[in-house]
């Protein structure tokens, strides 16, 4: 199928508990998904070859970790970054044709998550155009599954973050008062952070903010396109974009799953799982479980938005999760507030992403 979502929906009502070469154990249903990330003890997140900080650490570890990194994602620091990021998300929907044929992905949704990251975390505007190479060549990767492959997108990445913490060190006192900077003053009880951990936090936040929000920006823009009675509503109160966003992606999941390993034999889905196995939780079909949400396609902002996966739950849930609410209120605020409409191209239809990724590689879309 083309349609993940649908692929994923056929899986929750054939096979909810399913095993594959590629995926391992995957589950699909809501209440599975919840039984793993509820019991971290059991599944463990320490899945990945390389170092994953914090995301593939278990406690007690993790919790130093979080301890580090969730003071960068404040209201405090999302409050002085607004602005910044106001500015960037005007200044590419003023760039965006009137009344032509747009290609949204590649002019707009790509643009505005790396021009953000990069402006987040103090990064210079050479470092864009290999990221973006970077970010395709890591899903490529991913993709096929090859090992070689993989281990050379890490190093390449380590590379352009190692020579940024060289250029921080080198210039002292006149180095660059950003997140970057920041991190290498950080300690983990009495020794400052190593440069792998430096590098390791600044990969998963890269990897967590570049593809998933140029993901969800695509989706949204999409959404309002194909649903013009939302977008009026959502145009006439954009008070209402918060709830909407997380409600949007609910229904269209901008991240497709995530990794655990078990540390001892447990029941999961009717099945006996032994110690060793590794799991796949399936966010994109867990958020659309109708035992759950009913109709998984209605659009409605009465939701518990506790019972929604989009950052993940328990110990584990995304740290990024306010800067990523941030960006996305932000970029759906001027995109609507500096356009009179967002309608979808006649003909010419969208192609959606494919495994690993998610939402659209390309999204025509014609901007009035």
């Amino acid at each position: 199928m083309h349609d993940q979502s649908a692929a994923y929906d056929d899986m929750r009502h054939r096979c909810p508990v399913a095993h594959s070469d590629y995926l391992n154990l995957s589950l699909f249903r809501h209440d599975d998904v919840m039984r793993v990330l509820n019991d971290p003890e059991t599944f463990s997140n320490a899945v990945s070859s390389y170092l994953s900080v914090p995301n593939g650490i278990d406690p007690p570890e993790h919790s130093q970790y979080r301890s580090i990194i969730e003071p960068y994602f404040s209201p405090q620091r999302m409050a002085v970054f607004e602005p910044v990021c106001r500015e960037i998300a005007a200044s590419l929907v003023n760039g965006l044709s009137r009344g032509d044929e747009v290609e949204f992905i590649a002019r707009f949704a790509q643009d505005f998550a790396m021009n953000i990251q990069c402006a987040f975390l103090g990064w210079p505007e050479e470092l864009r155009t290999p990221l973006l190479r970077w970010i395709r060549k890591n899903r490529e990767a991913t993709l096929t599954g090859n090992r070689r492959a993989l281990d050379r997108v890490a190093v390449e990445f380590d590379t352009y973050i190692k020579g940024l913490l060289v250029q921080r060190r080198e210039s002292g006192v006149d180095a660059p008062d950003d997140i970057t900077t920041s991190l290498l003053r950080e300690r983990i009880g009495d020794r400052l952070l190593h440069d792998e951990e430096i590098v390791s936090i600044l990969r998963n936040w890269t990897v967590g903010e570049l593809g998933t929000i140029a993901a969800c920006v695509g989706i949204l823009a999409h959404y309002l396109a194909e649903h013009p009675d939302v977008q009026q509503r959502l145009r006439a109160q954009p008070s209402l974009l918060p709830k909407a966003i997380d409600e949007i992606l609910r229904i269209r999941a901008p991240l497709i799953a995530n990794r655990r390993i078990s540390t001892r034999p447990a029941g999961i889905g009717g099945r006996e799982v032994p110690a060793g196995q590794r799991i796949t939780l399936i966010w994109a079909s867990a958020n659309r479980d109708e035992t759950v949400f009913g109709d998984p396609d209605e659009f409605r902002l009465d939701r518990d938005p506790a019972s929604n996966l989009l950052y993940g739950s328990g110990i584990h849930e995304c740290p990024g999760a306010p800067l990523a609410r941030l960006e996305l209120r932000i970029g759906m605020e001027e995109l609507l507030a500096r356009t009179a409409w967002i309608a979808l191209v006649p003909g010419n239809l969208p192609r959606n992403a494919v495994y690993p990724a998610a939402g659209f590689s390309a999204l025509p879309l014609r901007i009035e």
